[in-house]
């Protein structure tokens, strides 16, 4: 008999149709929006596997729908839309995809970076609204990026990616993390620093550390206030870790030159959110990761993880 699996999203057929062998596969018929929560308890009710997105929570709500939920696939590297300890407790694996998505990741961050310190986006409307009417000297200038220096925390893949990416304009590299990176230190001359050193010294501070219990509202009113007033905060990572109220308050106060984010503490972020008021503040629509190539990479894990359970394998990739 085949185990039933539940796919919260619709994917491509061809990353499905090898699990039929295995499965007995509903999925929720949209790609575009995520399935609504009633439907999702429903769905998870006789389902042994589930494979789902970081925009669907399982959490201890979830598990008392699913008696028979023995394995969750994530379409992500992070896993805070998972209670792990949860899982833990009724012996539920789970998996996520790290590996493939670092080089794509440090690319984005590296592009919102420049776009943001160039003013790119903010040019691009001017000149289609039609206000590109002369060229005069203080027009749109923005930062170099260029033997600047830039501040990373969190300095685990992605993060030194971003880091050896930097070295190539010419940037001095601080990171903070909870342990130094001695080797990297050795190899390209990055160094270690405090937070608040971090903050006070860097011209630009780009967010890579995981989401957890210690990095909530890492960023907040204080944090901002040590930052140079023409500095720019990048954030590539997981939102809430900034606090969106007091980003908006520095930037709109000028004591921030910018911000880009790629991600927000409520995704979708609403439009009328403060922060898109601002026209030093690049949003994106969390797209770190979104390239052809890595993103089917990141489903074969999940199929591979998927297989091999099917399989009655050994899991790779388990969230342990």
């Amino acid at each position: 008999m085949k185990k039933k699996l539940f796919i919260t999203r619709k994917f491509p057929a061809q990353f499905v149709e090898p699990l039929e062998e295995y499965y007995d596969i509903e999925q929720w018929e949209e790609e575009e929006i995520v399935i609504p929560r009633d439907k999702l308890l429903a769905a998870v009710a006789d389902c042994e596997v589930l494979w789902v997105t970081i925009a669907d929570q399982v959490d201890e709500e979830l598990l008392k729908h699913a008696p028979n939920l023995k394995l969750v696939t994530n379409l992500a590297v992070g896993f805070n839309n998972i209670d792990v300890l949860a899982l833990r407790k009724r012996g539920i694996m789970a998996t996520n995809t790290p590996g493939v998505l670092t080089n794509t990741t440090a690319d984005l961050v590296f592009g919102l970076l420049l776009a943001t310190a160039r003013r790119i986006p903010e040019s691009e409307r001017y000149l289609r609204d039609g206000n590109w009417k002369s060229w005069y000297p203080m027009q749109l200038v923005g930062k170099d990026v260029s033997g600047s220096t830039i501040g990373i925390i969190g300095m685990g893949r992605i993060g030194q990616a971003v880091a050896r990416r930097a070295k190539g304009f010419d940037m001095k590299v601080l990171y903070h993390n909870r342990r130094r990176r001695h080797e990297a230190e050795e190899m390209y001359g990055f160094r270690y620093a405090t937070l608040e050193e971090l903050l006070t010294k860097s011209d630009f501070v780009v967010i890579m550390t995981p989401y957890n219990s210690d990095t909530v509202g890492l960023i907040g009113a204080k944090e901002l206030a040590l930052m140079q007033e023409d500095a720019v905060l990048i954030n590539a990572s997981r939102g809430g870790i900034i606090d969106e109220n007091a980003l908006y308050d520095t930037l709109k106060n000028g004591k921030l030159w910018a911000a880009g984010l790629d991600v927000f503490e409520h995704e979708p972020v609403p439009l009328d959110h403060p922060l898109l008021t601002l026209p030093n503040v690049v949003a994106l629509p969390h797209i770190g990761s979104a390239s052809l190539k890595t993103r089917t990479a990141m489903l074969m894990l999940n199929v591979n993880a998927l297989m091999a359970y099917g399989e009655g394998k050994p899991i790779s990739n388990r969230i342990d």
